[in-house]
């Protein structure tokens, strides 16, 4: 079974141990992407990626773990459906 702290590398949920490795891995990432090597990102703006992103992970995670309970194979848009509302009380 797939666990979200597995595929994040640290705590989920409100917990920061991880947070300074999660927001270098997340800037890594969106420097490969930047058409200028010289465009910076600010703090806030890395740390607001790094939530949408640990966010967006948890979802995908959870819809695989609904997917699975339901014995699917591929997850569809009713599995995260079905997930969304304990991931908005998560928050």
């Amino acid at each position: 079974m797939l666990h979200p702290e597995l595929v994040l590398g640290g705590p989920v949920g409100n917990g920061t141990d991880s947070l300074p490795f999660f927001q270098e891995l997340v800037s890594r990432i969106l420097h490969l992407h930047f058409r200028d090597c010289k465009t910076k990102v600010s703090g806030d703006a890395l740390q607001l990626m790094a939530e949408f992103l640990k966010i967006f992970v948890v979802a995908a995670v959870r819809g695989v773990q609904q997917a699975q309970a339901e014995d699917l194979d591929t997850v569809d848009v009713d599995q995260l459906e079905k997930v969304l509302p304990q991931l908005l009380l998560d928050f």
